[in-house]
C-alpha cells in the first residue's frame, strides 16, 4: 500500500494557537484543538488500518476542506456554492487546517510530518461538511 485515504466528518477546524495560563505560566493547547486531533488519529486508525509509511518515505498529502453552507444563503447562493462557483475565503487559515490534520498523524500514520514534501489544500462549500485527505508515496 502506498497511499490511503481518509475523511474526518464535521465542520473544518483550525490548529489553534497555544494558550498560556496566567498563574502558571505555561502553555497549553486549547480543548477544541486536542478533540479535533484525537478525532484525526481515530478516523485515519479506523479507515486507514493502521497503515504506517516507512520512515524514510517522501509523502504527499492532499486534503479537502469542506464547508458547511449557511442555511440563511438565498437558493440562487446556495447552488453558485456547490457549483463552486463561490469557494470559502473564512477561516480556519488553510495553514492551520494543514497542521491539525499533518501533526496528530505524526507516529502513526508517518514517523514525523516533515516526511511530507509536497502538500495541497482546496476549500469548497457542501451541504456534508468534512476533511477528506489523501496521503500517498512521492
Amino acid at each position: 500500500m502506498d497511499s490511503v485515504s481518509f475523511t474526518v466528518l464535521g465542520e473544518p477546524t483550525g490548529k489553534g494557537r497555544p494558550r498560556f495560563n496566567t498563574q502558571s505560566g505555561r502553555a497549553y493547547t486549547p480543548k477544541k484543538t486536542v478533540n479535533y486531533e484525537t478525532w484525526v488519529k481515530m478516523e485515519y486508525c479506523r479507515q486507514c488500518s493502521d497503515y504506517k509509511f516507512p520512515d524514510d518515505a517522501m509523502i504527499e498529502m492532499e486534503i479537502t476542506a469542506y464547508y458547511q453552507i449557511a442555511k440563511s444563503d438565498s437558493k440562487k447562493k446556495k447552488q453558485m456554492k456547490l457549483d463552486n462557483m463561490i469557494r470559502p475565503t473564512k477561516k480556519p487559515d488553510m495553514d492551520n487546517i494543514v497542521k491539525i490534520i499533518a501533526d496528530p498523524l505524526n507516529g502513526i500514520a508517518y514517523h514525523d510530518d516533515s516526511q511530507i514534501v509536497n502538500c495541497s489544500i482546496k476549500k469548497f462549500f457542501s451541504d456534508q461538511p468534512r476533511v477528506e485527505v489523501k496521503i500517498r508515496e512521492v
